[in-house]
């Protein structure tokens, strides 16, 4: 009796070495992932295009600031920059919690 609860242990704590066996996640590549995250969380790339598309606009605007100060210059850019994601992530909560609570449908 004491073997077979030994044996039931060991059963229970070793991993699995069937290759037949295996785990959704690791099994899709990066570009289905990122898709995948993407329809979970819409805003995200959102924000992050937001982002990139602030920095990219204030490198382009870096010659033609005038008399501006270059740290006043890149204080503004990025407080709009951040400004930018915390908005994103902002709307994006206000939808999930409207698709969780409110746009769900009734049982």
């Amino acid at each position: 009796m004491e073997q077979k609860l030994v044996e039931k242990i060991l059963q229970a704590t070793t991993m699995s070495t069937d290759p037949d066996i295996s785990l959704s996640s690791y099994d899709e590549d990066q570009g289905s992932k990122l898709i995948r995250k993407a329809k979970e969380a819409p805003f995200v790339p959102i924000g992050m295009a937001g982002f990139a598309a602030i920095v990219a606009y204030g490198l382009y605007k870096l010659k033609s600031r005038g008399n501006t100060k270059m740290s006043v210059h890149l204080i503004h850019m990025r407080v709009a920059a951040q400004g930018f994601v915390v908005g994103a992530m902002t709307v994006g909560m206000g939808y999930s919690m409207y698709r969780e609570y409110w746009a769900k449908p009734k049982p």
